[in-house]
């Protein structure tokens, strides 16, 4: 039979979101489960999105704004960048797809940090472009030194995530400082700063803030997290105006949806609740984070709205552990397990189960 897809994608990993309560209940017969595995907020939408989402609803036989004008004057007011810095998209990682897509010929290279998101190798194969991976460090962190000496002359991207997603690590300002500084000016450098909202460490920089004026260095954020939004997929980056410019070029006609845009429109307008919904995340991701070191868990210091529990090859154990007691994590067999933070008592279900899968 004459082959119609590409030979290389039968090794590629499919990207494997958290498991929901169907699963359970189709495999365990668990009629009632607790999901912390998706890095999902728990406080439902935010004031104004549900009637703002119902009102587009009313245009939509139409299409959506394709350069979501409005909604970038909103983003650009917020942020203190001017409008066309601005690049909208169906969630943070379709624009790093874009952005690839932009940036990439076949045989160029991309550098990020391992573990990382786990869509890096899934964006990078698909275009191909070669992925080179620079083990974490021991503290599960980047190794930026390590980063900047993989780069070479093939390299067009070079990926911070900050905090980094799975394991919750950042990286602070003076040795960012000193990475932005090596990296060649021709390589792009991309701050993908999903849990920007979460971060309390003083020490840690806002990227755009800190680096935004930088030609090669362009910031990725999503409105999927700390505004809620995760399952109408909005996501923005800033960049130099050439560069975002270019980036349009290449961007999926009408991507930010009708429904999408009206919805973050009306969530940059509560941004008091945002932050009271980030600081109670923060208070549990402490008290998560403590108390799972005093039953004998090493955690690594979390920046985002989830924490790391490094298990090694004992991670598909430890999540089919917490699964029987009703609790839904995120294993990275091999490496560690992610657990996002939920509300009080779902946190408090969530370590009884690490107890016993733990010491039990």
């Amino acid at each position: 039979m004459t082959r119609l897809t590409r030979a290389d994608l039968d090794n590629l990993p499919a990207y494997v979101p958290g498991r929901n309560l169907a699963d359970l209940t189709r495999e365990l017969g668990i009629a009632e489960a607790i999901k912390l595995a998706s890095n999902e907020v728990p406080y439902g939408p935010l004031p104004g999105v549900p009637e703002a989402v119902a009102d587009a609803m009313l245009q939509s036989h139409r299409y959506p704004d394709m350069g979501a004008l409005e909604l970038r004057d909103a983003l650009a007011g917020r942020l203190g960048v001017p409008a066309d810095h601005i690049v909208t998209g169906c969630g943070s990682v379709a624009l790093a797809e874009i952005l690839v897509k932009a940036t990439c010929l076949p045989g160029d290279e991309i550098v990020y940090s391992w573990r990382s998101f786990e869509a890096y190798p899934i964006i990078a194969a698909g275009a191909s472009v070669t992925s080179v991976r620079v083990p974490n460090t021991a503290e599960h962190g980047h190794d930026l030194q390590a980063m900047a000496d993989a780069i070479t002359e093939r390299t067009r991207l070079v990926i911070v995530c900050n905090p980094n997603n799975p394991t919750g690590t950042s990286v602070r300002k003076a040795e960012l400082d000193r990475f932005v500084e090596a990296v060649p000016s021709d390589v792009l450098i991309v701050l993908d700063e999903a849990y920007r909202e979460l971060v309390t460490d003083p020490e840690v920089p806002d990227g755009l803030a800190t680096y935004g004026d930088r030609h090669n260095v362009l910031v990725l954020r999503t409105m999927s997290k700390a505004w809620g939004l995760a399952g109408l997929r909005m996501g923005y980056l800033a960049a130099q105006p050439e560069v975002a410019a270019a980036i349009r070029k290449v961007l999926t006609p009408f991507s930010t949806s009708l429904v999408a845009q009206a919805a973050a429109i009306a969530a940059l307008a509560q941004e008091d609740e945002v932050r009271r919904r980030c600081a109670l995340v923060v208070a549990e991701r402490d008290r998560v984070t403590e108390a799972l070191r005093k039953i004998g868990a090493d955690v690594p210091g979390s920046q985002a709205n989830f924490v790391w529990l490094p298990l090694g090859d004992e991670s598909a154990a430890f999540g089919k552990a917490c699964e029987s007691r009703g609790v839904i994590v995120r294993p990275f067999q091999g490496d560690g397990v992610r657990v996002t933070i939920g509300t009080p008592e779902e946190n408090d279900a969530f370590l009884a189960a690490a107890e016993a899968a733990l010491n039990g």
